[in-house]
Order: C-alpha cells, then sequence, then structure tokens
C-alpha cells in the first residue's frame, strides 16, 4: 500500500466509502487488517485516502463485509484501479489542490447540475469573463500567476463539451447574466457563448427572473455531480474555508431538493433561451 503526502478528494472519497461498508459490517479496523493480514494503521490510512488500495482488495473487503451491492462494488474497484492522470495534474503545485478536485470531479461525473446566482457559471464563462473576475478577486496576481487561473478555467469545459459531453444543466438568475464584469462587448460575448452552448445541446440552461415570484435562495449556489452510482454522487458548496465536498446521504438529499425547489422558480429552457436572447438586444 503506497502512502500518498497529499491525497486528492476522489481518493478520499474511495477510503471513505470502504469504512461505511466496514462499519456497516459491524467490523473494527483491526478486524479488517487482520483479514487483509496488514494493521490497522495501514486500514486507518487505506480508509483515510492516505494509501493506496488494489481492486482486488477492494473486491475481497466487500466480500468480507457482506456488501451484496454489485454496482457500488464495481465502480469503487474501478475507482482504485484508476491510474490515469488527467491534464488537471498538469497544474499542481501552480493551483490550489482544490481546483484540481473540482476539475476532477467534474470529469468523472455521470453528470452535472449546478446553480449560480450572482456569476456566470465556471464552465461556460468566456476567456475574458473568467480573466475579469480573477482580476477583480486577485488584484495583486501577475499575469505569470493569472494566466494559469484563466486557463485552467477553459480547459474545465472539457467535460461538457467533445464527443461525450456529460449532461449538464444549470440554473442561472437573471442577475448573473446582467451584471458586467468587464464591459459592454465582453457581456455581450459572453451571453451569445451561453447561447451557442444551448445549441449545441449538451448543456440546459435555466433563467430565474428578477421578476420571478417565490424565490427565496440567494445563498443556494451549489454543484451536483452524478457519480457511477447514486450512492457515489458527490455535492460541492461554498465555505469560508473554500470550497466543500459533500458525500453523506442526509446532505445530498438536502441538495437534490434545493435544486428541484429552484428549478420550480425558473423559466423552462425554451424560455430561458429566448429570455437570454433578449438580453443580448438590450446590449
Amino acid at each position: 500500500m503506497a502512502a500518498r503526502s497529499h491525497p486528492t478528494a476522489r481518493q478520499v472519497r474511495l477510503g471513505a466509502e470502504l469504512r461505511k461498508l466496514r462499519e456497516a459490517a459491524g467490523l473494527k479496523a483491526r478486524e479488517a487488517a487482520a483479514f487483509l493480514n496488514s494493521t490497522s494503521a495501514q486500514m486507518s490510512q487505506v480508509e483515510a485516502g492516505i494509501a493506496a488500495v488494489s481492486a482486488e482488495r477492494i473486491r475481497r473487503l466487500a466480500a468480507h463485509y457482506a456488501c451484496t451491492d454489485r454496482a457500488l462494488i464495481e465502480a469503487l474497484a474501478d475507482m482504485a484501479g484508476d491510474r490515469t492522470r488527467g491534464w488537471w495534474d498538469e497544474y499542481r503545485g501552480v493551483l490550489p489542490q482544490v481546483n484540481l478536485d473540482v476539475a476532477e470531479a467534474e470529469h468523472h461525473a455521470t453528470f452535472l447540475k449546478e446553480i449560480v446566482i450572482h456569476r456566470v457559471p465556471g464552465l461556460l464563462q468566456t476567456p475574458d469573463y473568467a480573466r475579469a473576475v480573477f482580476r477583480y478577486m486577485r488584484p495583486e496576481l501577475p499575469d505569470n500567476e493569472l494566466d494559469p487561473r484563466v486557463e485552467y478555467r477553459m480547459r474545465r469545459r472539457s467535460a461538457i463539451e467533445g464527443e461525450a459531453p456529460t449532461p449538464y444543466e444549470t440554473i442561472i438568475h437573471e442577475v448573473a447574466l446582467r451584471i458586467r464584469v468587464s464591459d459592454r462587448q465582453g457581456s455581450l460575448a459572453q451571453l451569445r457563448w451561453i447561447l451557442d452552448q444551448i445549441e449545441q445541446g449538451h448543456v440546459t440552461i435555466r433563467v430565474i427572473p428578477t421578476d420571478q415570484d417565490g424565490f427565496a435562495g440567494a445563498g443556494a449556489s451549489m454543484v451536483y455531480a452524478g457519480g457511477p452510482v447514486p450512492r457515489l454522487d458527490t455535492g460541492l458548496r461554498d465555505a469560508p474555508t473554500g470550497i466543500v465536498f459533500i458525500d453523506a446521504e442526509a446532505q445530498l438529499e438536502r441538495l437534490r431538493t434545493l435544486f428541484r425547489k429552484v428549478e420550480e422558480a425558473s423559466l423552462d429552457p425554451v424560455a430561458s433561451r429566448d429570455f437570454i436572447h433578449r438580453l443580448t438586444k438590450e446590449l
């Protein structure tokens, strides 16, 4: 079991799921370790995502835990066996680890749902829009630090583009579409880019108009990433300390409920497209 100094969110999640299976079986870490001829310390490292574990060992542990959810077991085995390095690894040491974790979560998602109130979603931002946002939020950054952030944000689009794009549905408030983070031309280009993505057919957008009754979700921003099985869905939300990854079922259910509530306050996709088109005419 090779040790890791900085496990990714995906590796931590794999370990957490193995711990949940062990606890559901009513076994102690030392008992699971003994079954694998390992140590309690090594088992703790596996369950913390610090140490790697093979797909074969996951299948053995699942059998020992009497887990009969074959889809879940194979999904966990696939996670353990995935040794590919994604494009985001090129930014290791350049951007914070959480940025890499977000890109990895988007890459592996089976679907993506997002709610954004005050800003165009990162997956739909143009380079000029992203640059203006970063420049405003981090005015101290020199170009050699700003450029990688813009480039990284543009490369995240690969999750929802290409030959097999991940289904992506986002709810955007009218405020986010109207705010000029740069200038008139930049805002117009951003709206046209969103319309182009809608026409491509891989993006579904719903708009919440400012005059919509019954919407009190100003703090509702969130991302919901579908897993290979529902048990492995992941939620992402902003917190004072940064982006938080959510995997507890009760919290995931709250996010699903939140998305449904916000969706009820939004226009349907066709009306939303027409709404955005009208905004371009106003500019």
